[in-house]
């Protein structure tokens, strides 16, 4: 389906967030809009992880995210994000970026992640509401070298080459987490990353099980049976899951993700406590 075949559910998404102000191309909206995205809506790969389509089409977003209350990764969250900004008012300019969280150095990644640049009375800013466990809880200026807190962790914008590193201030030091330009991209762009991230036997998006959800004060972070809850105090609770009960249980209840219907979603999850 074409995306200009249904027009966005603006209502319904700012039910979907809690978001009950009225909104306005302003900074305190994409503040907010930001905030509880983040919280509302989780990052997760159940899609790919039992070999669905992801599909990257407004309808199919609205009813994923939105009127089925499930999460996705950045393409569904940044492009649905996006919709929702431009239909507020806010010029939004779709960017690319090579990952660099959790990559050994000196790899050279694929632009496989979305963000935004948004603009502001004149002033660019930058949003993303789908980088998993390290997804910005407040739009960031781009502005280079400022350390710009949020309401969780502190980030900052280093110049390199063509474009910025996006860091951010952990207990251990300052961590890249991914490398970007300023060129625009297409729904097609996208698209071809989409599908490599959900088909290639070697992602990681389809051999396991990502999850991550950012609460008021804390962070969740599930990767197969390792599950963290990190707190704005910096400090960190870990456990592992020891079966698919509490698997299904801390997906459907810390993770807030309505667990699909799918006949072999148990023998899949089992196969992750397993460590097959």
């Amino acid at each position: 389906m074409d995306e200009g075949e249904r027009p966005l559910d603006l209502a319904a998404y700012f039910a979907r967030i809690g978001f009950d102000a009225r909104p306005a191309a302003t900074l305190d909206t994409l503040a907010a809009l930001h905030a509880r995205h983040a919280e509302a809506i989780p990052f997760e790969n159940l899609s790919p992880f039992l070999r669905e389509p992801v599909r990257l089409d407004r309808a199919s977003l609205q009813d994923k995210l939105v009127i089925r209350q499930r999460g996705g990764w950045c393409f569904e969250h940044n492009l649905l994000f996006a919709q929702v900004l431009e239909a507020i008012g806010f010029p939004v300019r779709r960017l690319a970026a090579r990952v660099r969280w959790n990559v050994p150095a000196g790899v050279v990644t694929s632009r496989s992640h979305m963000l935004m640049q948004v603009t502001i009375a004149g002033e660019p800013w930058i949003a993303d509401v789908g980088f998993g466990g390290q997804t910005l809880t407040a739009p960031l200026r781009l502005a280079a070298d400022a350390e710009q807190p949020t309401p969780h962790e502190t980030y900052r914008l280093t110049p390199e080459a063509s474009g910025f590193v996006l860091e951010a201030r952990m207990p251990q030091g300052w961590q890249a987490l991914y490398f970007f330009e300023l060129h625009e991209q297409q729904l097609a762009d996208y698209e071809v990353s989409n599908w490599y991230l959900a088909h290639h036997p070697q992602s990681q998006f389809v051999n396991g099980i990502i999850a991550a959800r950012a609460a008021a004060d804390r962070r969740h972070a599930l990767r197969n049976t390792r599950y963290a809850i990190h707190h704005r105090d910096g400090t960190t609770e870990r456990r592992e899951i020891a079966s698919v009960a509490e698997l299904r249980a801390v997906l459907a209840g810390e993770f807030r993700i309505p667990l699909p219907d799918h006949p072999r979603l148990d023998e899949r999850l089992a196969e992750v406590v397993s460590g097959r």
